[in-house]
């Protein structure tokens, strides 16, 4: 005799468990096209968190005018030297942000594990790129008219300590925030940028300040810059004959673009120190220069995220005219820029009342967060799209490339701005 078949348990569950799949399936997709309202939201807290930390980075900065007309070429290194932690991990959050919308994404101890190849290839990027920025900045700071710069021993030892101090810290947060984002379904793509760069920005103008110290003692630092540059040229030895072939794939990406980006953050660097004399009589502008910078480079930042992301997962295609999904994320990110640049005016006005600082007023402020900070944005954007565009089509992975050349060319264009904006104003 046939069995009949058994009655369905628990119907009502089951309906329950299909509308639910529903619902994750069609958030998904929200996400992928997105910006949405939850995407938007963390990303303007997690943009103010970045203005409010770079407006205390900004003020340290300030603080430290004496120790940078002390030794000229260490404002040089401030944008250079914070655009590069910006560069290696904020294109590391990105990696990990594809990775968790992929579903890949793994913690793990093991060092052929995808995470830990990510982790050795940033702290090789770390101290090669913060060799190759002090080289660059002796080179191209007399190119461009900046003739009094300290020896390149001093340099190597404030970038590169400043670079290994920052280091131990970002690498922290970065993978704190992979995980934290994995386990709570959040968009890294949305938060990955202004964080990274919010705590880079805090990190590293304290970690150049220490540095400066060792300065003072001529035989340690010539000796120290020696063994600095011996183990960098070590590391990349031993990085090129490692069998991880992912830390190998990064860093072979990688390098190009942080060599070229460096390029542009030097230059950045060099357009700030000629300005010194400015800043020094208006300090309340020196604190605004990592704010104005830092929004503008995180908006790109995300902007790059998400469109990396997006061009991974085969939702838009690198063509001329953006798609309408990019379209959105792009009118997002402009969206976020006017209310946080007028926020760090009034943050920068704020610091300068509190600590004394020299200012030109709030209205100056503002115009020059604004306008600076507007022209830098826009820039971000299309560098943002056209740039990890690019990327796609030249057959690299867009989230090493997309964000590096974002990031810089921020810095570069937004330092301009910055000083074509105070020049309009009649402050230099």
């Amino acid at each position: 005799m046939s069995s009949l078949p058994k009655p369905l348990r628990h119907p009502g569950r089951i309906r329950k468990e299909g509308s639910s799949f529903r619902v994750r399936r069609s958030a998904r997709v929200r996400d992928l096209l997105g910006p949405d309202s939850v995407g938007i939201r963390q990303s303007l807290v997690a943009l103010a968190f970045s203005s409010l930390t770079a407006v205390v980075a900004g003020g340290f900065l300030a603080a430290m005018t004496g120790t940078l007309q002390r030794h000229p070429g260490l404002l040089v290194l401030v944008p250079a030297a914070i655009g590069m932690r910006g560069n290696i991990f904020g294109a590391l959050g990105s990696r990990l942000a594809t990775s968790i919308h992929a579903g890949t994404f793994r913690m793990s101890r093991r060092p052929d594990a995808f995470v830990a190849q990510n982790v050795l290839a940033s702290g090789v990027l770390s101290l090669v790129t913060a060799v190759i920025l002090a080289v660059l900045t002796k080179i191209l700071s007399p190119v461009f008219g900046l003739d009094s710069v300290v020896a390149v021993a001093d340099l190597v030892v404030l970038s590169v300590v400043g670079a290994l101090l920052s280091f131990l810290v970002l690498i922290a947060v970065t993978l704190g925030l992979a995980a934290r984002s994995a386990e709570r379904g959040w968009d890294l793509d949305d938060v990955n940028a202004p964080l990274v760069s919010a705590v880079g920005d805090v990190v590293t103008l304290p970690a150049l300040f220490v540095a400066s110290f060792l300065l003072e003692i001529d035989i340690l630092t010539t000796t120290l810059a020696s063994l600095l540059v011996l183990l960098s040229v070590l590391s990349l030895w031993w990085s090129r004959r490692s069998l991880l072939t992912v830390m190998r794939q990064v860093l072979a990406e990688s390098l190009p673009i942080l060599l070229t980006t460096g390029i542009l953050l030097v230059i950045a660097g060099v357009v700030i120190e000629h300005e010194l004399a400015t800043f020094a009589a208006n300090r309340a502008v020196l604190v605004l220069v990592p704010a104005c910078l830092a929004a503008a480079g995180a908006i790109g930042g995300i902007l790059s995220g998400r469109l990396s992301t997006k061009f991974h997962l085969g939702v838009i295609e690198p063509t001329a005219m953006p798609g309408r999904p990019a379209r959105r994320d792009l009118a997002a990110g402009l969206g976020l820029a006017l209310p946080v640049l007028i926020v760090n005016g009034l943050l920068a006005q704020f610091a300068s009342v509190l600590f004394g600082f020299e200012s030109p007023g709030l209205a100056s402020l503002l115009w020059i967060s604004v306008i600076g900070g507007s022209i830098a944005t826009v820039l971000a954007g299309a560098i943002g799209y056209y740039g990890t565009a690019l990327a796609v089509r030249v057959g690299v992975d867009p989230d090493t490339y997309g964000m590096p050349l974002v990031t810089s060319s921020v810095d570069l264009g937004g330092a301009a701005a910055l000083v074509l904006t105070i020049g309009w104003l009649g402050l230099s």
